[in-house]
């Protein structure tokens, strides 16, 4: 799959008009139709007016390829965290709730549970040694200052998760961080819980919480893995078109020849946009259909 065309078809190119002459030439060509301007996800030369002008410092930040990969992936994890924040708070509201009307909680407990327990033993069933009948009639035996820390704990954790799902939608680094951390704090609790015994939804949650663990971890470049946060922005330096042609621009001309006019603003095998996939030439003014990455005729002697 290609991300790039992917959000370029979903988003819109984003074609910018950099003030600098030598790379505004690297980005800019007239065809029939007009001046095209180079997307700087895709590579694709769009026609009409830029998106943006200015500086070429100035230019905005483009994801590309595996960043925008990486987005889909991280705002996954957002959406699996703020749906968890959403279940742990609608606990911590039901236990304050409880620890006022227990009484009213309990009595009607005791009156629902000799039907229920009818209705369930014609099916089958034997809730006498329930476990979670259990859990209920222990929850009658808390004291309320241990309701009222049981509340203030799921709510404090719930307070967390949504952090986490708001630093990974927005792709800051502060939630990468954030997120790993208090991903990590949980998991050698998750650990022994799955020592005692292992359920489907305990397993499930720590496969989910160790895969974002290590891939932010090696993904991002977190806590210096893998040359850390130097060689994060040193790649993605790497595959920014805008970077690409001022490192061009301060790159010494090649020397005169025959050849020299072949190939001229950007070798083949090292241009972002396969010459197959390009709209127009790189440089230069486009007279009439755009050839598929084939030669073109012989020059007549």
């Amino acid at each position: 799959m290609d991300w790039n065309l992917l959000k370029c078809g979903i988003g819109g190119h984003v074609s910018y008009a950099p003030d600098e002459p030598a790379v505004r030439a690297r980005l800019q060509v007239t065809s029939p139709a007009g001046e095209a301007w180079r997307c700087l996800r895709c590579g694709t030369f769009v026609s009409g007016a830029p998106s943006a002008s200015g500086p070429a410092a100035k230019a905005p930040a483009v994801r590309r390829g595996k960043e925008l990969r990486s987005a889909f992936i991280l705002r996954l994890f957002a959406v699996e965290r703020f749906l968890r924040a959403i279940a742990v708070a609608v606990i911590a509201y039901a236990i304050w709730r409880f620890k006022y009307s227990r009484n009213s909680i309990e009595q009607a407990f005791e009156r629902e549970l000799p039907v229920v327990r009818t209705v369930l033993r014609s099916l089958g069933f034997n809730i006498d040694h329930s476990k979670l009948v259990g859990l209920i009639r222990h929850a009658f035996t808390l004291d309320p200052r241990t309701l009222t820390w049981l509340a203030w704990a799921a709510a404090g954790y719930a307070v967390i998760e949504l952090l986490e799902s708001i630093g990974l939608w927005l792709l800051r680094r502060w939630g990468e961080y954030f997120a790993m951390v208090a991903t990590s704090v949980g998991i050698p609790y998750e650990i022994y819980d799955l020592t005692s015994k292992v359920t489907a939804a305990r397993a499930a949650f720590f496969a989910v919480n160790v895969a974002l663990v290590v891939y932010l971890v090696l993904t991002k470049r977190l806590f210096g893995a893998r040359g850390g946060k130097h060689a994060y922005d040193a790649r993605l330096r790497s595959e920014s078109i805008i970077d690409s042609a001022l490192a061009a621009r301060d790159e010494p001309d090649p020397p005169a020849g025959p050849d020299a006019g072949a190939g001229a603003d950007v070798p083949a095998d090292t241009a972002d946009v396969p010459a197959e996939r390009a709209d127009v030439p790189v440089n230069g003014t486009a007279a009439g259909p755009v050839s598929q990455g084939q030669p073109g005729p012989a020059p007549r002697r």
